[in-house]
C-alpha cells in the first residue's frame, strides 16, 4: 500500500503540469493573501500591485527550481531566463491589473471575486509563456 502511494506521488510529482498547478496554487495563494491584507491599509489598486509584484518573485524562484528544473548554468543564462520570465509576467500583470480595475473599480464589482476570476486566465498565460518561451528547453 504504502509502495502504491509512493509510486504514484512520485509520477503525479514529475509530471510538468501537476507541478505548475501545485505551485501555481501557491503563487496564487502568495498573491491572493498579500493583497486581502494589503487592501485593508491602502488603495486596492496599489495593493494589487504589489501583491502581483510578490507573487511574480515568489513563482520565479519556485517555476527555475522546482517546476521547469531549470537548466541554466551561468550567470548570463539565468539573468536571460530571469528578464524573459520578468517580461512574460508583466504581460499577464498587465491583464491582471486591467482586469481587476475595470471590473471592480469602473464597474463595480466585488474586487475579490474579480481578482480570484482574473487568476485563471493568468495562470493558463503564465504556463504557456513559460513553457514556450522562458524554460524552453535547448
Amino acid at each position: 500500500m504504502f509502495n502504491s502511494i509512493k509510486k504514484l506521488t512520485y509520477k503525479l510529482y514529475n509530471n510538468n503540469i501537476i507541478r505548475y498547478v501545485l505551485f501555481g496554487a501557491l503563487t496564487t495563494f502568495v498573491n491572493l493573501i498579500t493583497y486581502l491584507i494589503l487592501r485593508k491599509f491602502i488603495n486596492f489598486n496599489i495593493a494589487n500591485f504589489i501583491s502581483i509584484v510578490l507573487a511574480i518573485c515568489f513563482a520565479y524562484v519556485v517555476n527555475s527550481r522546482f517546476v521547469f528544473k531549470s537548466t541554466a548554468k551561468t550567470i548570463r543564462e539565468r539573468a536571460n531566463e530571469f528578464f524573459k520570465f520578468i517580461a512574460a509576467r508583466i504581460s499577464t500583470m498587465i491583464i491582471e491589473f486591467l482586469g481587476v480595475f475595470i471590473f471592480a473599480d469602473i464597474l463595480g464589482f466585488n474586487d475579490m471575486i474579480i481578482k480570484m476570476a482574473v487568476q485563471f486566465v493568468v495562470l493558463i498565460l503564465n504556463y504557456v509563456f513559460s513553457k514556450l518561451i522562458v524554460f524552453k528547453k535547448p
